[in-house]
């Protein structure tokens, strides 16, 4: 279990860093519009920035801390330890700014460390891991491929923090299912091999899970609310992923009232923790610059500096 604390953390550290990186390049890429037309050829562009770049290798590695915590523990063990990413979020964003963290930083980081503490020392609270069952994969599968389609067309209806945070939805559950299918796959490189991994469906699922969880994710950095689009993702993936844990893995739900009070308590501390730091992420963003409504005059008026008006005709005054 310490290997997977372990290892859970050290991903939420790299997954924050690399949402940093990656969320200053989008913004920076379509320029601080969010618009339709301002998230087209988006990915084409971001491909060819070095700081995207430099994000994507940081979230690469971070999935790899992640897939190795999946090896030591469950699904239902990991994933809410990635709720961690927002407080490496705001922590990151204090850098180099010369300020210490807000009030709402501290209390939101501690409600999140309490519903952790909560959710990992009650016995019972983190449902045992089991073994999959592929056919019940398939059908958690077949519920959550129309939701994602459903709230990422419906968020091009919206702009702004509501369309960063439906596509956060998204890449949360896209990312819920990469991180069963990491599950899936790494049993099956461990106990079955290279050539019988490279047969199964599970590894071309996750390659697929995690192309559209990358996309999804960088379209809501573009629409310009990093705090909705992070507060979506940290949410919903730890929720799926319990939730998937529970159906598809045969594991049982809590069964006493200690374990049960123990997840509802967790549930609240992080539900409110995450709405601190997501509150305070706001003032946190990085690459973001509010524009000076001077600048425009001023701008307006380069032009004509150093150029001499045209001479005025001279009124005649009235005759003495």
């Amino acid at each position: 279990m310490a290997w997977s604390v372990g290892f859970s953390l050290l991903a939420a550290f790299l997954f924050a860093a690399a949402a940093a990186l990656q969320y200053r390049a989008a913004r920076r890429v379509v320029r601080g519009g969010s618009d339709a037309s301002a998230a087209q050829g988006l990915i084409r562009r971001l491909v060819r920035d070095p700081v995207w770049l430099t994000g994507w290798g940081v979230n690469l590695a971070g999935f790899c801390a992640q897939a190795t915590a999946l090896h030591f523990g469950s699904t239902a063990l990991v994933q809410p330890l990635l709720v961690t990413q927002l407080v490496f979020t705001i922590a990151l964003g204090t850098v180099g700014t010369g300020r210490g963290p807000a009030r709402t930083d501290l209390l939101g980081g501690a409600a999140v460390s309490a519903g952790l503490a909560v959710l990992f020392t009650v016995p019972g609270a983190i449902p045992p891991e089991g073994e999959p069952s592929r056919s019940r994969l398939f059908i958690a599968g077949l519920i959550a491929a129309p939701l994602v389609a459903v709230l990422s067309r419906a968020a091009w209806l919206r702009a702004g923090p509501v369309r960063a945070a439906l596509l956060g939805v998204c890449a949360g559950l896209c990312f819920a299912a990469t991180a069963v299918l990491i599950k899936l796959t790494t049993a099956d490189l461990v106990d079955r091999g290279v050539a019988a991994t490279a047969a199964d469906w599970p590894g071309y699922a996750l390659a697929g899970s995690t192309l559209l969880g990358l996309v999804l994710e960088q379209r809501a950095f573009a629409a310009g609310a990093l705090p909705a689009a992070m507060t979506a993702m940290t949410m919903t993936n730890p929720i799926a992923s319990y939730l998937v844990a529970a159906f598809a893995f045969a594991t049982l739900p809590p069964r006493t009232a200690a374990a049960f009070t123990a997840v509802s308590v967790s549930a609240v501390l992080l539900t409110a923790g995450v709405a601190l730091l997501s509150r305070s992420a706001h003032t946190a963003r990085a690459g973001e610059r509010r524009p000076d409504p001077r600048a425009g005059r001023e701008e307006n008026l380069r032009p004509l500096r150093g150029v001499q008006p045209p001479d005025r005709p001279c009124r005649e005054g009235p005759p003495s």
